[in-house]
């Protein structure tokens, strides 16, 4: 009997590898809180602080240039200025939004022509209710077929992702110029959802990433304490927060649900106790060849980079590729051109990972 419980307990823990091949180099390390970066071209990233301010950085000289804006952006708790996306010599970028004079915000996403000193940027989409909270704010960012995908957290306020009259912890999905998709949910048959709703049930995703190999979008979500989970966007689902708890409990250490039951979404993959997921993508590129199609995930409770490899929504293994080697893990992307991959942490440092 003792020899089966180590195989079991050998069987789910995660393996931990730094191969001697994998190198780590860091481009900057003066930031302030950043929070996102999107590749402009093969030698320029824009990047952004939680503070309100944008840089583009040059890879190559590693120089800073400080990017204007007319965004109203307040740092609330985990809000800020958040995610941004460059597509098409456009900006994509998600914000915390002040809202009336009673400290309500909301998770707001703004547009604008790119420009590399001021960028004048008008809302395409704001989350209502605002609300007077500075927890989960999600407010990660996808382009999929001409349709932009947001994570709108729940704000710490549980039972409103079950509510689809209301935006918090649901994924949005509206058109590139703020319009409402004519197929979304609420046209098909949710008839009382929001027009923007795409799915509901979330707590706070702050990963969500399109893979080239499916066309599917994928996310990473926060549960409390314990349930944090990677799964699928999925058209008129519910991920069930907050009568699922998916495997963790209340802060208190009271019970919120079952990890899963029938007729809610289910994750590919569950983590208990919790990581504090964070981003994450879909690996596509030459430097990790062997790494093509499978999820890199972040954390920021252990600081580690992960790879799970999963295929038909069937996780199969996860692997450690460091652990506490460039502190808290906020943004990872993939350099095209090369394969290699950028990550940013808390601690103000843009890093590249290769070979």
């Amino acid at each position: 009997m003792r020899k089966i419980f180590f195989l079991i307990l050998l069987f789910l823990i995660p393996s931990y590898s730094l191969s001697s091949e994998i190198k780590l180099e860091k481009i900057s390390d003066d930031l302030k809180k950043p929070w996102s970066l999107s590749f402009l071209d093969n030698l320029n990233v824009i990047i952004t602080e939680k503070s309100g301010k944008l840089f583009s950085l040059n890879l190559a000289n590693k120089k800073k240039s400080e990017i204007k804006h007319n965004l109203f952006v307040i740092e609330d708790g985990q809000g800020g200025l958040l995610d941004v996306l460059y597509h098409e010599k456009e900006i994509y970028i998600s914000y915390t939004e002040k809202r009336g004079n009673r400290g309500e915000t909301s998770t707001s996403v703004a547009k604008g022509n790119f420009d590399k000193q001021n960028i004048e940027f008008k809302n395409i989409f704001r989350a209502e209710p605002p609300i007077n909270s500075g927890y989960h704010f999600g407010s990660r960012l996808v382009i999929k077929d001409n349709h932009l995908y947001i994570t709108a957290g729940e704000r710490g306020q549980g039972m409103i992702a079950q509510d689809a009259t209301k935006h918090p912890g649901s994924i949005i999905r509206i058109n590139l110029d703020g319009s409402i998709p004519k197929d979304n949910p609420k046209f098909k048959d949710k008839k009382n959802w929001l027009p923007e709703i795409f799915q509901i049930g979330v707590r706070n995703p702050q990963g969500m990433a399109l893979s080239p190999f499916d066309n599917k979008i994928y996310m990473t979500n926060h549960g409390a304490r314990g349930g944090d989970w990677f799964g699928t966007v999925n058209f008129g689902e519910n991920y069930g927060w907050k009568i699922l708890g998916w495997g963790g409990t209340n802060y208190s250490g009271t019970k919120i649900g079952p990890k899963w039951k029938p007729g809610f979404t289910k994750a590919i993959k569950y983590w208990v106790p919790s990581i504090a997921v964070s981003s994450m993508t879909i690996y596509k590129g030459n430097t990790f060849k062997e790494w093509n199609g499978n999820a890199l995930i972040t954390s920021l409770k252990d600081q580690s980079l992960r790879k799970l490899k999963f295929k038909d929504n069937k996780f199969l293994s996860e692997e450690i590729i460091f652990k506490g080697k460039i502190g808290r893990i906020r943004d990872i992307k993939i350099q095209k051109s090369t394969g290699d991959i950028f990550m940013i942490s808390d601690n103000g440092s843009l890093w590249r990972m290769y070979k």
